[in-house]
């Protein structure tokens, strides 16, 4: 499968919509993508990975290198709409500690005594 990505400036901010696999294949066009961007201090910057259904180590890696060059250039970077597949993998890398990730953790009402 192919992956897509688009991104929509708004101000200071902007947003990164990534669809697809992110694999050994397809992994060079999201590095070029995102070494394109050209980043601002104070720049907020939004990956939404909601429609990206696999990712691989150098997946990971590239977001991290682009996560590390934002942090440099003073801007900052949050990654949201990780499905529960991919929220795992950024858990069991340590990378959710490090990395700014929006998740969508609902509380649920335990039906215990009931």
């Amino acid at each position: 499968m192919d992956m897509v990505v688009n991104f929509k400036k708004d101000g200071t901010k902007l947003y990164g919509y990534v669809e697809g696999e992110i694999d050994t294949y397809t992994a060079s066009g999201l590095r070029e993508e995102l070494e394109a961007v050209k980043i601002t201090e104070g720049m907020e910057i939004k990956l939404d990975l909601s429609k990206v259904n696999y990712m691989d180590s150098t997946g990971l890696g590239i977001l991290v290198a682009f996560y590390k060059r934002a942090l440099r250039e003073e801007g900052k970077v949050k990654i949201v709409g990780l499905s529960k597949r991919l929220q795992r993998l950024f858990e069991i890398t340590g990378l959710s500690e490090l990395m700014d990730i929006e998740t969508d953790k609902k509380v649920e009402l335990s039906n215990e005594g009931i």
